[in-house]
This record gives structure tokens, sequence and C-alpha cells, in this order.
């Protein structure tokens, strides 16, 4: 049986070998790009259906398709968490969502980072009928990684 993070670098791993995106993964489970990037990363429990879809798409085997279905401990960064309760949530989102991110700028964009110096931020309630809504929108410049 293999955890779930050894279940995700088996994911990372088969997306090379096979050459199946996050986009046709999510699209095969049914799922937002995102939320099926974070499960497959570990983040979130899959269903038994989404799972084994998920491990056949990237063939994988039953163990990593049980993995994929373990609940998480959430948060894949190991630092001290912040007190604000603000900054807390962001922080918990950058545990949760901080390696998906990483995977999608790699995918959409290539080898880089986005910059936190050349950015923009924008923050802005947006009304809901569920309730209100915070967007944050973090907008960096792509940086691709130079090796000369």
């Amino acid at each position: 049986m293999l955890s779930k993070g050894e279940a995700g670098e088996a994911v990372r791993l088969a997306k090379v070998k096979t050459g199946v995106t996050w986009a046709q993964l999510a699209e095969a489970v049914g799922r937002p790009l995102a939320w099926t990037t974070a499960a497959l990363l570990g983040q979130h429990p899959m269903t038994k259906e989404e799972a084994a879809t998920a491990a056949a798409l990237l063939e994988l085997g039953e163990d990593a398709a049980l993995a994929f279905q373990l609940q998480p401990t959430r948060g894949a960064l190991e630092a001290a968490v912040p007190v604000d309760p603000t900054i807390y949530r962001l922080y918990e989102v950058i545990q949760v969502y901080g390696p998906t991110i990483k995977e999608l700028i790699h995918e959409q964009c290539g080898d880089g980072i986005m910059s936190a110096i050349n950015f923009r931020l924008d923050v802005s309630r947006v009304p809901d009928p569920a309730g209100d809504r915070v967007v944050i929108t973090l907008d960096g410049k792509y940086l691709q990684y130079q090796w000369e």
C-alpha cells in the first residue's frame, strides 16, 4: 500500500511517462482542474470511481487508486503556523494548494516561477447568494529558469 505522499510522487512520475496532463485527468474524473491536481498530489480524497479512472489513465496500479481514496492530512509545507486568522487562512491555502499551483505553472508555462517582484495583487469582495466571497488575484510575471 502506498501513502498519499508516495502516490502523489507516483502521479508526477506517471504524468511524465504517459504524457497525460492535469487537464486531461480533471476531465476524465469529472472534477475541476485545481481540485483534481490537489487530490492527486494528496490534498483531497477521491471517490473509488474517480481514483480508478485516474489510476487507469496514469497506468498506475490498485495501490495508487487506494491511496487516492485515503483521507489526507492536509498541508504540504513544514513550517511554523501564523497566528493571525487572516494570514493563517492564506497560509492554509498555500499549504493545501501550493504544490498544485506549482504543478500547474510548470505544466502551462514551462520550467519557471511566478515573480513576486514584478507582481500585481488584487483583493475584492464579490456578492454571492450563498454569502459574499473574497477574491484574491495573484498576478506575477512568469520567469523562465535560464540554464546557461
